[in-house]
C-alpha cells in the first residue's frame, strides 16, 4: 500500500503543478489534494489492475481524477454551509486557508478538470468505448446516483432522527460509491469476467459499508491528534450513524462482518495467493485510527 501510495503521490503532483493560474486557485487545488490522505480509492485501482494482471499506468489516469473529485467533495463538505469544519489531515481547511468563495472555486476546478484529465490521460491508450463508459460512470457515481445523492440527504436528515434504510442509504452513497467506482473502472479496463466483476463488486460494498462504519466509530472514540480533524462532529450535528442508532459495540460488530463478507466473495473466485493485498486492506480498515 506504501509503494502505491508514493507512486499515486508523485505523479499526482506533477498533474496539479501544470495548473499556474489564477495562481491562488492553482494553489489550492494542491493544497487540497497533496496534504496528505490515505489514497485508497486510487489504490483499490491499481490493486484491482494488479490482481487481473494488468499495466497500472493505465488506470492513473482514471485514478488521479477519483482522487481530484475525492477531495473537491471534501472542501465542499468542509464549508460553513455544509459540515463547517476547521481542520482536515491536521492542516486548516481549505476555505480557512484561501477563503470561503475561492474554496468554492478551487472544489468547482477539480471537478470539472478531472474529466479532462482522465480523458487526454488516456486517449491513444484505451479504446473511445471504455473511455465513454467509465466517464458516464464516473458522472453517475459522484452525481445524484452517488456521492451527490447521498450527501443531499445527509444534509436532509441532519438533526431529525432516521430509519436504519435511510442510514444506510446516505453511506451507500455519499462514502460507498466513490470506493466502489475505481474497482468498476479496473474491471472495465482489465476486461474483468462476469463472475470476477460481480466478486469484485460485492468487496467493493462491502468495504465501502465497513469504511463508513468506522469512520462513524472514530467520530466517538477517536481524537484530533489521530483525525486530523474535529471529532464528535456528528453528535454535535445530530448525525444519524451507525454508533448512534445500533451503539459503539454492535457497530464494532457489524464492522467485522462485512468485511468478513468482504474477504469470502474474492476467495469464492480468485486464488488466495493472488489476493494479499486485498486481504491487507481489510485489516487496515478494521484497525485504522484516522
Amino acid at each position: 500500500m506504501k509503494n502505491y501510495r508514493e507512486y499515486f503521490n508523485k505523479k499526482l503532483e506533477e498533474i496539479l503543478t501544470q495548473y499556474d493560474t489564477p495562481v491562488w486557485i492553482a494553489e489550492g487545488m494542491q493544497y487540497a489534494c497533496l496534504q496528505g490522505g490515505k489514497r485508497i480509492r486510487p489504490q483499490l485501482l491499481f490493486m484491482t489492475l494488479s490482481l487481473l494482471e494488468q499495466d497500472l499506468d493505465l488506470g492513473f489516469p482514471f485514478a488521479a481524477a477519483l482522487e481530484m473529485i475525492h477531495s473537491y467533495s471534501l472542501v465542499h463538505d468542509d464549508l460553513p454551509a455544509m459540515d463547517n469544519d476547521e481542520y482536515r489531515r491536521g492542516q486548516l481547511t481549505t476555505h480557512k486557508k484561501f477563503g470561503e468563495a475561492n474554496a468554492i472555486l478551487i472544489g468547482d476546478a477539480l471537478l470539472t478538470n478531472a474529466f479532462s484529465v482522465m480523458v487526454r490521460g488516456s486517449i491513444g491508450k484505451v479504446s473511445s468505448e471504455k473511455i465513454l463508459e467509465i466517464v458516464a460512470l464516473f458522472s453517475e457515481y459522484a452525481g445524484v446516483g452517488g456521492m451527490i445523492g447521498g450527501q443531499a440527504m445527509d444534509v436532509a436528515y441532519e438533526g431529525r432522527s432516521t430509519s436504519y434504510t435511510t442510514v444506510r442509504f446516505i453511506h451507500e452513497h455519499k462514502t460507498g460509491k466513490l470506493l466502489l467506482l475505481p474497482i468498476l473502472v479496473a474491471c472495465i479496463l482489465g476486461d474483468a469476467s462476469l463472475e470476477q466483476r460481480n466478486a469484485l463488486e460485492i468487496y467493493g460494498r462491502k468495504i465501502g459499508l465497513a469504511f463508513q462504519i468506522k469512520d462513524d466509530i472514530l467520530d466517538v472514540e477517536g481524537s484530533f491528534a489521530q483525525m486530523g480533524k474535529a471529532v464528535k462532529s456528528d453528535e454535535k450535528l445530530k448525525k444519524s450513524t451507525y454508533p448512534s442508532i445500533f451503539g459503539v459495540e454492535k457497530s464494532k460488530e457489524m464492522l467485522a462482518e462485512s468485511l468478513r463478507e468482504a474477504r469470502m466473495a474474492l476467495k469464492e473466485v480468485f486464488p488466495k495467493e493472488a489476493l494479499q493485498e486485498f486481504l491487507e486492506l481489510t485489516e487496515f480498515m478494521e484497525k485504522r485510527t484516522r
